[in-house]
């Protein structure tokens, strides 16, 4: 990647040691991600199945940019409880060109948490928990994209398609294409393949094994919707 990216994150650079042992050191994902890094683009999408290290990347990721690992933006930091691994101390973000320094994390494990934080905070935006969890998701996410489309920064995702319809996750996917024209950086953890074939995005996945950069045609949650939809009663549902 050239040093002169624009990128809010241009590469994660990971730092392994003799005392990788146990969780979550023991993912393949996590070893490859400590030993070779792994360089962001402007949307980064991290797909597989689970328990193969998706939000445990993702969570590191924005630890290490300065997020809560209960969400959050930089500013607007939620109480941590002491649950997140340590794998935020063992990595380093490479810095891009980008002037904002701004960023906001967003997961659908902690979305109740984190409404209820901003609710009781002066300046909340809205009675998130007076909607549904999809209807408060993309309220949030409307409110924060505003406030940084006017300055850039870094969006970090958790499995954003939780709650979402299959209409709602095509508008996001959409919205997606356009944040790059705003400075705003995406990264993304997500099972959804229309998430997952936003235009540009790049895409890993992971593994048992590691990382794997991969064609979006090419991925095992693609290749698993498209037989199901095409015969169900293959995977017993007769």
């Amino acid at each position: 990647m050239t040093p002169f990216s624009s990128l809010p994150v241009r590469e994660v650079v990971g730092d392994s040691g003799e005392d990788d042992q146990g969780w979550p050191f023991t993912m393949g994902a996590v070893r490859q991600l400590l030993s070779d890094g792994l360089e962001l683009s402007w949307l980064t999408v991290l797909v597989g199945e689970n328990g193969v290290g998706k939000s445990t990347i993702i969570e590191a990721i924005a630890m290490a940019y300065g997020l809560s690992p209960e969400g959050g933006s930089t500013h607007l930091r939620p109480s941590e409880r002491p649950t997140e691994s340590p794998l935020h101390a063992r990595i380093r973000l490479v810095r891009g060109l980008s002037r904002s320094r701004w960023g906001y994390f967003l997961r659908a494990e902690t979305m109740h948490g984190l409404i209820t934080f901003l609710e009781q905070n002066p300046g909340a935006d809205s009675r998130y928990h007076e909607r549904s969890h999809g209807q408060a998701f993309t309220e949030l996410l409307d409110t924060k994209l505003e406030h940084m489309s006017r300055r850039g920064g870094f969006l970090v995702l958790d499995e954003p398609e939780a709650g979402l319809s299959i209409v709602t996750q095509i508008k996001l996917a959409n919205l997606l294409t356009e944040l790059r024209h705003d400075g705003i950086q995406v990264l993304m953890a997500t099972h959804s393949p229309i998430l997952t074939a936003t235009p540009g995005a790049r895409i890993i996945e992971l593994d048992d094994d590691g990382l794997n950069t991969r064609a979006w045609k090419d991925l095992m949650t693609v290749a698993l919707y498209r037989r199901f939809l095409a015969d169900p009663g293959y995977f017993g549902l007769e």
